[in-house]
């Protein structure tokens, strides 16, 4: 991935809106979570946790996810162009930061498409029609279940599945976690335990192309 290419993708997500009180960022509290969640690895990483990548990356990029947070729309590209530029040494790890009203339905939604085998799909459409369902006052939900059932899955199947115990156990997990690193807004990225020194796409790679080189790799040219 070229700088060019990030600095373009930086204009797009601004225009989107990222830059609005909810998603600033200042180093201070990011210095805080990383005193706190350093010590403990698994807080970032849980078994039950999405994996997008080489599982053995020595790479790992922790995002802190709300599927109706529009700053996490704006950044899906940005991150799979990462993983474009680095594709052996970097994986990405989803964690559950249901935030906003309906999220946790939604997330319930990416679980059980997950069991069917189309993860990354439903993902991307539920993304993709985030603007028609994601009002976060009064979200429309039968539009997010549309858009997923367009991208595949089994609703019949996906509304039994959702509210599996193991399902809810992940949702219960994952906002624990929330609390223990002190994430407050989303998305929130760390790489290999790391936080972003300030909030932004180039910041992201940055840190990423760091960490890969350290582990003794360089991006595809």
């Amino acid at each position: 991935m070229t700088r060019r290419l990030l600095v373009a993708i930086t204009a797009v997500v601004a225009l989107l809106g990222f830059a609005g009180a909810t998603f600033l960022y200042d180093r201070s509290t990011e210095e805080k979570r990383a005193t706190a969640a350093s010590p403990q690895d698994h807080v970032f990483v849980r078994a039950h946790s999405p994996v997008v990548g080489p599982e053995n990356a020595p790479v790992t990029i922790v995002e802190f996810f709300d599927p109706a947070c529009e700053a996490c729309r704006a950044f899906y590209p940005v991150v799979k162009q990462i993983m474009a530029a680095f594709p052996e040494q970097v994986r990405v790890v989803l964690r559950y930061t249901a935030f906003h009203k309906g999220s946790d339905e939604v997330v319930r939604i990416l679980e059980a498409a997950r069991l069917q085998g189309v993860f990354e799909l439903v993902l991307e459409a539920v993304l993709k029609a985030q603007p028609a369902w994601a009002a976060h006052d009064t979200p429309d939900l039968a539009k997010a279940w549309e858009a997923a059932g367009g991208a595949g899955l089994d609703l019949q199947k996906a509304r039994a599945d959702m509210l599996m115990p193991d399902i809810t156990a992940v949702l219960n997990q994952d906002m624990a976690d929330v609390q223990a690193v002190g994430v407050s807004q989303t998305p929130t990225f760390f790489v290999n335990g790391k936080p972003l020194p300030s909030f932004g796409a180039q910041q992201l790679y940055d840190l990423v192309e760091r960490e890969v080189r350290a582990a003794g790799g360089r991006p595809n040219e």
